[in-house]
Formats: structure tokens, C-alpha cells, sequence
């Protein structure tokens, strides 16, 4: 028996994920994953928390200095950080 209506599982998944609500919250959880990777070993071992609420990265910093150095590219990194998840997840990032 041949199949006529076949679709890619990567379109299913992504379908169920979106009409189950899941898609944002996976979203989010693969960009703070992503956070060491996008800026390297020596900036994350500096970053003590980081969490998103509406859309809005925050992140706790040990270093006072690497805080004003960070906020001066905040627009780059906000756009490298959904580029590497591929998704619109964060449209702002505050520096504690």
C-alpha cells in the first residue's frame, strides 16, 4: 500500500510542540543552554544565574567590570544568542 499524504517528522513535531504550548519554554531552556557556547567558557564561569521572564534575559554576574563591558554589546548579543537557537527568543538582556 502506498502513502500519498507522507510529511517530514521534523514539520510534525514542530506542529505538536506549537499546539501544545511547548515550543517557547523549549525555546528559552535551549537558549540559557546555549549562553557558555554563544560566549565562551571565560565569560559563563563569570555568570553566576541566568533566567528569561517575558522575553527578557536576565543575567547575574560575579564581575562588576565584565557587567559594563557586557552592557555596551547587549544588542549584539541579544541577536547572536536567537540566531544560534534560530528563534526570536529574547528581545532584551539586563545585566545584575
Amino acid at each position: 500500500m502506498k502513502r500519498n499524504n507522507t510529511e517530514h517528522i521534523g514539520k510534525l513535531i514542530s506542529q505538536f510542540l506549537r499546539q501544545e504550548g511547548l515550543e517557547t519554554p523549549l525555546c528559552e531552556q535551549r537558549l540559557l543552554d546555549s549562553w557558555s557556547e554563544v560566549l565562551g567558557p571565560v565569560i559563563a564561569s563569570y555568570t553566576k544565574d541566568l533566567y528569561i521572564r517575558n522575553q527578557i534575559l536576565f543575567v547575574r554576574l560575579t564581575s562588576a567590570a565584565l557587567k559594563q563591558e557586557l552592557m555596551m554589546s547587549r544588542e549584539l548579543l541579544v541577536h547572536n544568542l536567537n540566531k544560534h537557537v534560530g528563534s526570536r527568543v529574547i528581545t532584551k538582556i539586563v545585566f545584575q
